[in-house]
């Protein structure tokens, strides 16, 4: 139970930093975009607002439709693999010791080990050996539209804010910059929680900023 709730807890986390990363580098780019095409900062901040509610929406609904499609891909296998350890139980077992002997443990240890493993839990073995994931891994789906609801705004009203205290002149180059910024302490804190590298996350994600925003303000010039 205590390693089901770390699990759900890092994938909430995972949903809260990618939807407050979504929400800076998406506003950031409607925002900088429309800035660009020489509108008003009215204009500019109710395309952003319009922009956050729209992502707000967007983000919790992919969520809760990711998560609940992963539910159902999970209760398939368990459904699956429960009938097939009351039709094969042995041809199971023999599975199992063959995905350990194929990580190169001995026959006789792979034995010992899907042994001690299927009597402790024969289908969390079997579906983590034959689909690669753990039925004690599940998270919220209403959790995790949730958590993306309320920290896609967040992100949002990063870059809103600079567009609207900077000084007319600086308005565009002061989100700019505080965007960057934000994006490289995001992309960061993503690699943290999925494990990856955590310089080659946050350049990435400082990467993919330069050019939303800088591609939407080109764009933006265009409509001047």
């Amino acid at each position: 139970m205590e390693k089901q709730s770390l699990m759900a807890h890092n994938n909430l986390v995972r949903a809260g930093v990618m939807g407050g990363n979504d929400g800076i580098l998406s506003v950031a780019g409607i925002i900088v975009g429309v800035a660009g095409a020489g509108q008003s900062l009215s204009a500019i901040m109710l395309s952003g607002f319009a922009g956050t509610l729209a992502g707000m929406v967007s983000m919790a609904m992919g969520e809760f439709v990711s998560v609940r499609s992963a539910h159902d891909a999970q209760e398939k296998a368990r459904q699956s693999q429960e009938q097939a350890l009351k039709k094969d139980y042995e041809g199971e077992f023999n599975f199992v010791k063959e995905k350990y002997q194929a990580d190169g443990i001995s026959e006789e240890l792979a034995t010992q080990a899907t042994r001690e493993m299927m009597e402790k839990d024969p289908l969390e073995t079997t579906v983590r050996k034959r689909h690669g994931f753990s039925l004690n891994s599940q998270v919220s789906a209403g959790g995790a539209a949730l958590v993306s609801f309320v920290t896609f705004p967040t992100g949002a009203a990063l870059p809103m804010a600079f567009m609207a205290l900077a000084s007319p002149n600086f308005r565009i180059m002061a989100t700019f910059l505080a965007v960057l910024i934000a994006l490289l302490f995001t992309g960061y804190m993503a690699a943290v929680v999925n494990g990856a590298n955590r310089t080659k996350g946050a350049i990435r994600n400082l990467l993919a900023g330069i050019l939303t925003m800088v591609v939407t303000f080109l764009i933006g010039t265009l409509f001047k």
